[in-house]
């Protein structure tokens, strides 16, 4: 994993997570490993900062909830209205600096 290409898209990658459904931190770790193919493996110190700095930008809110499994209450995030639209203006930052990218080294147009 390439830290600093995850860094600049940390935030993009959390709110397309939470566009599937409300979810705690060990699952959002695993559904954005799995998404990709194991290239970003999250770490919790990663992780947390960054949820709560978009849950202070009003972008997602958490509560914690007992899961179906049981053990210990834990904090499940989701999207807010405003977290969905960031995403959305987020994700049409990302389509144009990558079609950009991509105009200079090849590939896909």
């Amino acid at each position: 994993m390439d830290a600093q290409q995850l860094k600049g898209h940390l935030d993009l990658l959390l709110l397309a997570a939470l566009e599937r459904g409300p979810s705690y931190g060990g699952q959002i770790i695993a559904d954005v490993q799995a998404a990709t193919g194991g290239y970003f493996s999250l770490r919790e110190g990663t992780l947390y900062p960054a949820l709560h700095r978009l849950e202070k930008a009003g972008w997602i809110e958490g509560e914690f909830r007992q899961l179906p499994r049981g053990g210990s209450l834990v904090k499940v995030y989701r999207l807010t209205p405003g977290g969905r639209e960031e995403l959305r203006a987020q994700r049409e930052r990302y389509e144009r600096f990558s079609a950009a990218v991509r105009g200079v080294i090849g590939g896909r147009a």
